[in-house]
């Protein structure tokens, strides 16, 4: 898969709230930006920290993940999206990095 196709397919992971799928989708060594805390969020590198990261987000199945634009440009990939939960929502960014059909970099950042 191109880079455009396999942060689509991972989008699709989120949004059916498959945490499974999407692990399977990132690198052994993939880095990945949370939003929070302030100021620089947390980093957490490779898939056990990164399960333990979005369990929380994945198991709450009233969530919502909603694709705004994506634009690739070689093995970069950069998505705006909205988030939603039952009694709100945040919109952000993506800078993603794929190698090998692989999601080695997924870096988040969050308006507000």
């Amino acid at each position: 898969m191109d880079p455009l196709e396999v942060v689509d397919v991972f989008g699709t992971a989120w949004a059916d709230h498959d945490l499974d799928a999407a692990l399977a989708l990132i690198a052994d060594d993939c880095v990945f930006d949370a939003t929070g805390p302030a100021p620089d969020g947390m980093r957490c590198v490779g898939r056990d920290a990164i399960r333990a990261a979005w369990r929380a987000i994945f198991e709450d199945t009233l969530s919502r993940f909603e694709v705004e634009e994506t634009l690739a440009a070689g093995d970069r990939v950069v998505q705006r999206w909205r988030y939603s939960w039952d009694g709100g929502h945040v919109r952000g960014v993506d800078l993603f990095r794929i190698r090998d059909g692989k999601v080695a970099e997924k870096l988040s950042y969050v308006k507000g």
